[in-house]
């Protein structure tokens, strides 16, 4: 039932972030990037991939490790520090916006990049102002110990099983 809720959720929400409104932007504005990207464009369809690909392991994870869903009306009870959760606290996210950078270089969008800007700091706002004190509340000093080891953003270099 928590895989089927999750599904429900990203055809619902990250659907409409990535798909829905993306079509919409891109199929009503006509407005280009500066610069020429020529066939580097179709590195975009890479990206989408590699994002979607991204929230789909996350999903995964939320589902089974955590028994949750992304939805904060229904978050993991257990606090998911594993796969991609190694590397940043926040890869769902990270996904996303990699499948709209993709979007922006596949469509060459200059609308569609300054979207994706909005949404990245919409994601910034909500992570820092709502859902870290939130899970600082549910999880305590295991949250605070996964903070101090695991980046918000970017993958760490680091190597995750050295520890």
């Amino acid at each position: 039932m928590v895989l089927f809720k999750t599904l429900i959720f990203t055809i619902l929400v990250p659907g409409t972030v990535t798909v829905v409104v993306p079509y919409a932007i891109i199929s009503r504005y006509s407005a280009r990037l500066p610069f020429q990207l020529g066939l580097f464009r179709y590195g975009g369809a890479i990206l989408i991939l590699f994002g979607a690909g991204m929230y789909i392991r996350c999903g995964w994870d939320f589902s089974i490790a955590g028994r949750g869903t992304p939805a904060p009306i229904a978050p993991p009870k257990k606090l998911v520090v594993r796969g991609l959760y190694r590397y940043t606290r926040n890869p769902m996210y990270v996904g996303i916006i990699t499948v709209l950078l993709g979007e922006t270089v596949l469509a060459s969008s200059l609308v569609q990049f300054v979207y994706t800007v909005i949404v990245f700091t919409l994601f910034y706002l909500f992570v820092v102002y709502y859902e870290e004190p939130n899970l600082r509340r549910r999880f305590g000093e295991s949250y605070e110990r996964y903070c101090a080891t695991v980046p918000r953003w970017l993958p760490s270099v680091r190597n995750r099983d050295a520890g």
